[in-house]
């Protein structure tokens, strides 16, 4: 039996105020769509789920009281309207210089007409945005580097002569302090165990299988990594990805289908969108972080049943990350739980960020939290971040595994992980679970040296007055730019001061909050914290970034 009908025969069950002996759930239960066949109360799969009360109180839409409150709201409004007339100004300009380029210089516009009774690939509506925003950014994005993406990164210097049209490179190197990587343990390593590791594992099994997983790439190597994958999240059983996108995009269609519910927090990756549409189960929307809304959505969503039929869900499956890496946000998870065993429904956890970089040790947010990962009935994460490796990987029931392994197009058609990357997803795993003995203690260390980093920095610049996103201990530190044109001259100041960040705008982001992204490692020194404080200071006051200066000098007046 789904989810969604247990879901729906404890609302129907309370009703009537009839309630059964629950029966057992099955952990098969996440993969099939059997229809319900009787209005017993079913529980979760780690208790029996108690019914609702026979009166129910409303549920607010307001946060609840111990909730952070998110600093969005403190925007000063000058600072909105601006932000709202630059992107009005943006588009507006726009639409003028395409009007009257197409008359002046329709030579420019020709791959946007029909031509030869052919259609143009994409319309000018379509490519506005990249025309006029993108392209004025792009030295701000796609940089070229030429070394290992460590704490220090030395990018491949170019100019453009046509206003970022073409670059040229200059055959120079510029070393610069990499704030802009997912480097969050420091792994990504061209020398060390784990480099060594990835060496001799080529030199016995080579470099790929040449096959998918289900035809001859099953390696003795990969199925060992899996095990190891399993006990380190705390899962029965994991199946490995050779893409991190493709782990969301590819396997979630496996697990529900039309006739199945699919709530997502409005934030989540675009990967789990992607997985969402093509699993053709009906999808709703969450606010973000926002328990009190997730429940209203399951009670109405319970209440009403399937579009037009009113038959009950056949499974339900709601869908948060564990981090938020635009937002450097940690998903509410006890909270969730007690949803879950209120309702009965799949829980599906993202932990592409927070796996190996949150817990005293390393477990992802499971660990943060304190919560049991039999609690979670789909644990999903990547190796491209903590890990120093690519790929991802799905954890749950053996159940769960055996059938991805048969129904899933990532395991069925997708080329094996190959051996160098299963080599250093392996022993960067072994030094943080320290199995390694030569080097036990070190995997520890980079947790350890990871969180005070992270605490350090953020704190930093909280008290320069910078206005930032994101909970204590997030190895993501979003500080808020708003304007665009903030945006690029953020990013062009801190290369200037040979430092590498990230910079995002719409449509990644709501269009207000732009912002950039600090991703701490645990391979930057203290040095390397103050002197990147030190000169974001510096352009905060030339860009007139510190919107919380006033606040801090009045709470320390006070």
């Amino acid at each position: 039996m789904g989810k969604g009908q247990r879901a729906m025969t404890t609302f129907t069950t309370q009703v009537v105020d009839a309630p059964q002996e629950p029966e057992k759930l099955a952990a098969s239960d996440l993969f099939q769509t059997v229809p319900a066949t009787s209005a017993t109360l079913i529980g979760s799969a780690a208790s029996a789920a108690p019914a609702l009360p026979a009166n129910p109180a409303p549920i607010s839409a307001e946060p609840l009281p111990h909730e952070k409150p998110h600093e969005i709201k403190d925007i000063p409004a000058f600072t909105m309207v601006t932000t709202y007339l630059s992107f009005l100004l943006i588009v507006v300009l726009a639409h003028v210089e395409d009007f009257f380029g197409k008359l002046f210089m329709p030579q420019k516009y020709i791959q946007l007409r029909v031509q030869n009774g052919y259609a143009p690939m994409v319309t000018d509506f379509e490519s506005l945005w990249h025309r006029h925003v993108y392209a004025r950014l792009r030295d701000c994005f796609n940089r070229p580097i030429g070394s290992v993406a460590g704490g220090h990164v030395d990018l491949l210097d170019r100019v453009t002569r046509d206003y970022n049209r073409t670059f040229q490179f200059t055959g120079k190197l510029q070393n610069v302090l990499n704030l802009a990587s997912y480097n969050y343990l420091g792994f990504a390593q061209s020398e060390g165990p784990c480099a060594d590791k990835v060496e001799e594992a080529m030199r016995e099994h080579g470099i790929t299988q040449a096959s998918t997983r289900a035809e001859a790439g099953c390696s003795k190597l990969l199925v060992e990594t899996e095990e190891m994958v399993a006990r380190f999240v705390g899962s029965e059983s994991a199946l490995i990805v050779s893409m991190g996108y493709a782990t969301n995009a590819l396997n979630m269609p496996a697990l529900v289908s039309k006739g199945c519910l699919i709530i997502s927090d409005e934030l989540n990756h675009s990967s789990l969108v992607s997985g969402a549409r093509l699993s053709g189960a009906t999808i709703r929307v969450f606010r973000h972080n926002n328990t009190r809304d997730l429940e209203k959505q399951l009670r109405r969503s319970i209440a009403q049943g399937q579009p037009r039929t009113h038959r009950p869900w056949k499974k339900i499956l709601v869908v948060v990350e564990g981090l938020y890496s635009m937002e450097g946000e940690f998903c509410n998870l006890p909270e969730i739980i007690e949803l879950r065993r209120k309702y009965g429904f799949y829980l599906y956890v993202d932990e592409a960020h927070s796996i190996g970089a949150l817990g005293k040790r390393g477990r992802g947010i499971c660990d943060h939290f304190g919560v049991d990962p039999r609690e979670v009935d789909v644990l999903m994460g990547t190796f491209t971040k903590s890990f120093g490796a690519a790929g991802g990987y799905i954890a749950g029931s053996r159940e769960l595994i055996d059938h991805l392994r048969t129904h899933s197009y990532s395991a069925t058609y997708a080329e094996a992980m190959s051996v160098p990357v299963l080599a250093q997803v392996s022993s960067s795993m072994r030094m943080i679970m320290g199995e390694d003995r030569e080097h036990a203690l070190e995997g520890q260390q980079r947790l350890d040296q990871l969180a005070i980093n992270s605490r350090y920095f953020a704190s930093g610049l909280r008290r320069l007055g910078f206005m930032t996103l994101g909970d204590d201990g997030s190895p993501v530190v979003p500080l808020l730019l708003f304007n665009p044109a903030k945006m690029s001259a953020f990013s062009r100041e801190c290369l200037k001061r040979n430092i590498a960040v990230v910079v995002v705008s719409f449509p990644a982001t709501p269009i207000i909050t732009s912002r950039v992204r600090f991703c701490i490692s645990a391979s930057h020194t203290r040095a390397d914290l103050d002197h990147a404080l030190e000169q974001v200071s510096e352009i905060g006051d030339l860009l007139l970034l510190k919107l919380n200066k006033n606040k801090i000098t009045e709470e320390k007046a006070s």
